[in-house]
């Protein structure tokens, strides 16, 4: 079994945007005042969209523009997960997954085993899974200073009502990783974080048509493989583009009424890899003062160096027209003239052109 990912980095560029709030401003004059998530850094104040609210993001858009059907949540008491079944749904394997629970023990005959004071007997069947997908927050290249907008309640009789938000205009940075191997691949076996399945979640796997191979890096006492219970390649394939091509449609973020952002990549890396440190990090820094974003050419070259062994395939980079302007969009141009497995594209070619690349790579 390949040990493949899938590394991406991409840029959102906002204007007047407050993408995800962190409740009510303790810094405002305004009683009702909502304020932005930020965060400092050497003293600067950058803003930041959480990796739960874009991985939310991410998910509302495999349902509503790819068709996913989502995991039913389940609430019990204070706490709620997902029906935990990744051979039906697709983002319970994809976006993993922890459910604990108790399943009472039956007979060959179906019968509920009772223990000597007429209690049924029970069985632990918590289920875990981590995620193949993972991400970062999206924070701004760049320091931001928000402003702070007064708005107002108007349309009943009397006074107003003033409230206030935070705004800002930013290009911000978010990175994933998707790990091809993992993803439509479970384990079975008693060992907290790898009881992906319950045993009758297996046996419908497999009479479905999945099948198992032997885990490469887990060994039971007698130093045999255990086995993984692996989906259909067709199955893996679609789950697996599918993530990376909503990308394309992605949309979502606070107070979109008034302040609506396209939080589309307007500049992507997609790259595969046999490792899972993402080496695309510093591509882009901030320029003067830390206020300006520039693409940084050299870090770039740099790390095709470096990690070329790492690389498999093509490196696809996918630039909106007018996003980068003349010298970075030169500088990014010499560079693919100088590595011939750099492919410079529109954002949705280097999405569409990747994903028809790594089906190859899903044994």
């Amino acid at each position: 079994m390949n040990n493949l990912k899938t590394q991406g980095l991409v840029l959102i560029d906002v204007d007047v945007a407050a993408l995800n709030n962190a409740g009510k401003s303790t810094t405002s004059n305004f009683d009702n005042a909502v304020a932005t998530k930020t965060i400092r850094k050497n003293g600067m104040k950058y803003t930041y969209v959480s990796g739960q609210a874009w991985r939310f993001w991410w998910r509302d858009t495999l349902q509503k523009q790819i068709g996913w059907e989502l995991s039913p949540i389940v609430r019990e008491s204070k706490v709620a997960f997902t029906e935990a079944n990744p051979i039906k749904y697709a983002d319970d394997d994809i976006f993993g997954y922890m459910r604990a629970a108790k399943a009472e023990i039956t007979d060959e005959n179906g019968e509920v085993i009772k223990d000597s004071k007429g209690k049924a007997k029970t069985e632990n069947v918590t289920v875990t899974r981590v995620s193949p997908l993972k991400n970062s927050a999206i924070v701004s290249v760049s320091a931001v200073s928000t402003e702070e907008n007064w708005s107002s309640m108007a349309r009943q009789d009397g006074d107003s009502v003033p409230y206030s938000k935070e705004e800002y205009s930013a290009i911000m940075k978010g990175m994933f990783a998707l790990d091809l191997a993992h993803a439509g691949t479970f384990s079975n076996y008693n060992k907290t974080g790898f009881k992906n399945l319950t045993d009758l979640l297996k046996a419908e796997a497999l009479s479905s048509g999945a099948h198992e191979i032997p885990d490469p890096f887990v060994k039971d006492s007698k130093g045999e493989a255990h086995k993984l219970i692996r989906l259909s390649k067709e199955i893996r394939t679609k789950r697996i583009t599918e993530t990376i091509k909503a990308l394309k449609f992605i949309s979502g973020g606070a107070m979109q009424t008034s302040n609506m952002a396209d939080v589309t990549p307007k500049f992507i890396i997609l790259s595969t890899m046999t490792v899972g440190n993402h080496p695309f990090t510093h591509i882009f820094t901030s320029g003067v003062n830390k206020t300006t974003v520039k693409f940084n050419a050299d870090g770039l070259e740099e790390v095709l160096n470096d990690y070329d062994a790492q690389f498999k395939g093509g490196i696809y980079i996918g630039v909106r027209s007018g996003f980068l302007d003349r010298e970075d969009m030169n500088a990014l141009t010499a560079i693919a003239q100088k590595f011939e497995h750099i492919h410079v594209k529109s954002v949705n070619e280097a999405i569409d052109e990747y994903c028809a690349e790594i089906e190859k790579y899903i044994e």
